[in-house]
């Protein structure tokens, strides 16, 4: 399997690895040099978490380097009258009965609790070509669904600020 992602996705990724490459690395390096000499490694906790965090580190670059290499980059649909990528979107829940605004966005830049919706989870996907004024059903899984009535679009476009998420 693999992600869409935009250009812009893919260049803020070589930028973080670029940034623990050059920057990060070598600091956690010397960081875990320095603690390994405060004595005795079996109970040095200095020296434990020092090289956590550089195993960490290159955690994420491989992470970063895999979702390069299999990303799917895409091109951003702009379509007046439907919900597309970037737009905001103000959507209604039948079930809770209440309106929120949220932004339709990459996985690699989602976080829901901001109001920036993927746009390969149930809701985002569920909303992708939808006009305003479409009820729509979202299904989380197969025992849980609700309705979402889209009450507006507001066009957007790929903000180079939003930052990618970590883990």
């Amino acid at each position: 399997m693999y992600d869409e992602l935009t250009s812009v996705d893919i260049k803020k990724m070589e930028e973080e690895i670029a940034y623990r490459q050059t920057v990060l690395g070598p600091q956690l390096l010397a960081e875990m040099k320095r603690t390994r000499e405060f004595g005795d490694l079996s109970e040095n906790a200095e020296y434990k978490e020092a090289k956590r965090e550089k195993r960490r580190n290159e955690g994420r670059i491989r992470y970063l380097e895999s979702m390069i290499r299999t990303a799917k980059v895409i091109e951003i649909a702009e379509d007046a009258d439907k919900v597309c990528l970037f737009d905001y979107v103000t959507v209604f829940n039948e079930k809770i009965g209440a309106e929120k605004r949220i932004q339709i966005v990459t996985t690699l830049r989602q976080n829901a609790l901001l109001g920036f919706v993927s746009k390969e989870s149930p809701l985002g996907g569920a909303l992708m070509g939808r006009k305003v004024g479409d009820r729509v059903l979202v299904e989380v899984n197969p025992t849980t669904s609700y309705y979402v009535v889209v009450r507006a679009i507001e066009k957007g476009k790929d903000n180079e600020d939003l930052p990618i998420s970590g883990y």
